[in-house]
């Protein structure tokens, strides 16, 4: 096994403006599967996010492929039954694997056979099958890297999970993915604290939106409203804060819980119910299985954003050190409160920027963070 390096330590090697793409994508743009990659590496970023799973195998943002967090675990039978069907339907829709003798449905395959997302469980459970799921997807095979992102809860147990997740994905691989036989060989592994891959990807950009400092130079944090947690890091002239970081088990879903809270039959756990609160104003209708008529989320949606974005705001001010001038708001939380924090962050005379596109910006970054070090390592051989 090769030696892992800390995701603690600092990361300048990944802060090289290298980027030549734009990061101003818009989010619901359809992303498409590469049809290789030109560098030759084998790359595969991971973000474990808890509404979907965000993989790339580039630096394009429109190639970052969305894959819902629901996983099941199955017998071989049931993953099988679906190969009478046309290999051309959409794999995302059906995603399924076998590993070790057991069957695992993955994204809405999954959800359809009535996989929750798993909310309040450790990002370390079901992360290989996931993992697998995505080189399966990007049709990737023999040695690859991967390089993923973990709540940073505390200090300890972010070494305890990263050093699980390490073991668990390091090695050879052998499963069959929709019916083909595949092989991967992890050779690399490497973890960091969840957010730090979107300040990656706003430093790497060649075009940096107006205001944005150069983040090499300023103190800065990042705040990644996810799902599940909402991970506050504290990075000093590009030195990740230990100390001063920590990730709070507070985010998307505690909303999601409200809202269905004001429909009769939600289900806060809903991929139809989260996919209805994304949509644009005037379209957002929402009908729970056996109710005879949708509801109309606007009814109700702005008095709950603005209640929930002060509880955001507020507590990311009772954390932020009073040496930060500025925070970047990123992940599908970022982008949905931004409206709403970046006024009240403007109000606390703190510069508040958005990562573009947020959602996509950790996998992306984690992308470019693999990059770097696989550079470095054959740079120390030449």
């Amino acid at each position: 096994m090769t030696d892992q390096p800390s995701a603690a330590s600092p990361m300048n090697a990944a802060a090289i403006p290298m980027n030549r793409v734009s990061a101003s994508t818009p989010i619901n743009t359809t992303p498409t599967q590469p049809t290789g990659m030109s560098s030759g590496k084998k790359i595969l970023s991971v973000d474990l996010g808890r509404t979907s799973t965000k993989t790339c195998v580039s630096r394009e943002p429109n190639n970052v492929m969305f894959v819902s967090s629901n996983v099941k675990q199955m017998s071989m039978e049931q993953v099988r039954g679906g190969v009478f069907e046309a290999r051309a339907t959409d794999p995302l829709m059906d995603l399924w694997l076998e590993y070790q003798g057991s069957g695992y449905a993955v994204g809405q395959l999954a959800a359809d056979f009535g996989a929750n997302l798993g909310v309040g469980k450790s990002k370390v459970e079901d992360a290989l099958i996931k993992v697998l799921a995505c080189a399966g997807y990007f049709k990737l095979k023999d040695e690859i890297s991967v390089v993923l992102g973990l709540p940073y809860l505390s200090q300890e147990q972010f070494e305890k999970e990263k050093a699980q997740l390490t073991a668990q994905l390091s090695g050879p691989h052998v499963m069959n993915f929709r019916g083909e036989a595949v092989s991967v060989n992890i050779s690399k592994v490497w973890v960091m604290p969840e957010g730090y891959g979107s300040l990656l990807w706003c430093e790497g950009q060649p075009k940096k939106a107006a205001g944005m400092p150069d983040f090499t130079k300023v103190s800065v944090a990042i705040v990644d409203i996810g799902h599940q947690t909402t991970d506050c890091l504290m990075v000093d002239n590009f030195r990740f804060a230990r100390g001063a970081s920590k990730s709070e088990d507070f985010g998307m879903s505690k909303f999601y819980e409200l809202v269905a809270a004001e429909v009769q039959g939600a289900d806060s756990q809903s991929l139809t119910l989260i996919a209805t609160v994304n949509r644009l104003k005037g379209d957002r209708f929402y009908r729970p299985r056996g109710a005879s008529k949708p509801t109309n989320l606007d009814d109700f949606l702005p008095n709950l954003t603005e209640m929930f974005s002060r509880e955001i705001c507020s507590r990311v001010l009772a954390w932020l050190p009073e040496r930060v001038t500025d925070v970047v708001l990123t992940g599908g939380g970022g982008e949905f409160f931004w409206e709403d924090v970046q006024r009240l962050l403007k109000e606390a005379k703190i510069n508040p920027h958005l990562a573009a596109p947020s959602r996509q910006a950790n996998a992306l970054g984690q992308y470019i963070y693999g990059e770097a070090q696989l550079s470095s390592v054959r740079s120390s051989r030449v």
